[in-house]
């Protein structure tokens, strides 16, 4: 999606709905395992990573905070964070046995950063574009490129008019 562009297909994820799929995600993380830690990319992957930590009983969470968007409009990549050196071997350098977890891969620049610092880290999202796709390792529901998900940390309850009135 290019900065002034706005979203050809919006894909709104209620709490209930992120919390199933966050779940699902960990269902099929569970046979993969066992990891010893899990690495959140912030901001998105924070509530995901906190529910899939939760499922597969892994009590060792970092972050790599990674800025890629000012809301609708992509920027370029900052690293604010990297992952902590104890994290690190843990992984024994290389991020074996570590689990990283986002909420979407979108065209995969963020991923092919975190997979620099961790190549061999099993890379887990809850939601994956086709640009993205062949960076992450397991993911629970594919999206087209030219669709928008908005969060539910992204939205508040509001009237939405229907299709035929033109909503999206």
């Amino acid at each position: 999606m290019s900065a002034h562009k706005t979203p050809d297909k919006a894909f709104p994820v209620s709490w209930d709905q992120f919390h199933r799929d966050c779940r699902a995600l960990s269902w099929r993380l569970n046979e993969t395992g066992p990891f010893h830690a899990v690495v959140a990319i912030t901001r998105g992957g924070l509530v995901p990573a906190a529910i899939v930590a939760r499922e597969l009983g892994v009590r060792v969470i970092d972050t790599v905070c990674i800025a890629s968007y000012d809301h609708l409009h992509k920027s370029e990549l900052k690293v604010l964070k990297g992952i902590s050196d104890m994290t690190v071997k843990l992984g024994g350098g290389s991020g074996r046995n570590l689990l990283v977890v986002d909420d979407l891969v979108d065209t995969g620049a963020t991923a092919r950063v975190v997979r620099g610092m961790i190549p061999d880290a099993h890379f887990a999202t809850v939601y994956a574009k086709p640009l993205g796709k062949p960076l992450v390792d397991t993911f629970i529901t594919e999206v087209s490129q030219d669709t928008w998900i908005y969060f539910p940390w992204d939205l508040d309850l509001a009237f939405a008019p229907p299709l035929r009135d033109g909503a999206a």
